[in-house]
């Protein structure tokens, strides 16, 4: 059987153990602390927000260029007959473009365009090592998973909108609005997009977790039961296990807690938390 590779920029937002487990081999994001420029995993969650308090200053991302996803696409062509990448929308980064550029020019690259973010890229990605275990050859996979990403269902529920504000992903009215009347945005995306979908009034994020949970719950009453993620920057644990116990009593059989990496983080800010899973 020939050997495939799995491969995603950080963006997949899967800690080192499930990478290492799933043999998933990722390419850094750049990030820009002020005038210094460091990969995306060089340091912690709490570290980067840390960075924002201190500075006043929000990151700046920087997409994996061409040159880096050629360099990254080669070394792991050495040990296997072909690589199937899956990136970042293409509607919030230019990694994409630069992967599909670099894949050109070599063969048996295939780069997905998740049309995701985070752990709902993961879930493209899990689904396309469970085919290549069934014998996909991976022109087979690549097709599968670009008929796979409809189904893929993401949402967020974040705090503030401080962090959208600054990275230019919402005006001020809406920020004002949302810190004078303490409104929640649920952010679903869709084509790739991210959209806002409804508003919690609920002043204490607990409460308004419980009803972005239902919310979600309701909206997709039959969904794949086989995995989902419970997605998070700085949740609390009663946030977390709000969703948790949703999930469990949907019917879920994995449920996969992980926090999110610099780059969505960045975006996104503290106290968010996202429900991923894939739809029927």
């Amino acid at each position: 059987m020939k050997k495939i590779a799995i491969s995603a920029e950080s963006t997949i937002d899967l800690p080192k153990d499930m990478l290492k487990k799933f043999e998933i081999s990722t390419v850094p994001f750049g990030i820009f602390l002020g005038d210094d420029l460091i990969k995306d995993g060089d340091i912690t969650i709490d570290e980067m927000f840390e960075f924002v308090k201190r500075t006043k200053t929000l990151p700046k991302t920087s997409a994996v260029n061409e040159m880096e996803f050629q360099e990254h696409f080669e070394k792991l062509l050495k040990d296997n007959d072909a690589v199937i990448h899956f990136s970042l929308s293409s509607s919030a980064s230019l990694a994409y473009d630069n992967a599909k550029k670099a894949a050109e020019k070599m063969k048996n690259v295939y780069v997905v365009d998740s049309l995701s973010l985070s752990t709902g890229i993961a879930l493209l990605a899990l689904r396309a090592i469970d085919l290549i275990k069934e014998g996909k050859d991976a022109k087979t996979v690549y097709e599968e998973c670009l008929k796979l990403r409809e189904k893929v269902r993401v949402n967020f529920i974040i705090e503030k909108l401080t962090f959208l504000h600054k990275g230019g992903r919402c005006n001020l009215a809406q920020l004002m609005a949302a810190s004078i009347f303490g409104i929640k945005p649920q952010i679903t995306v869709k084509d790739g997009k991210m959209l806002s979908s409804a508003k919690f009034k609920e002043r204490n994020m607990n409460k308004a977790v419980e009803k972005f949970t239902k919310n979600v719950m309701d909206a997709y009453p039959d969904p794949d039961l086989s995995t989902a993620f419970i997605t998070h920057t700085t949740a609390t644990d009663e946030m977390i296990n709000t969703i948790k116990t949703a999930l469990e009593n949907k019917g879920f059989k994995t449920i996969y807690t992980v926090r999110a990496g610099i780059t969505i983080s960045s975006h996104c800010g503290e106290k968010t938390i996202g429900i991923l899973f894939l739809d029927n």
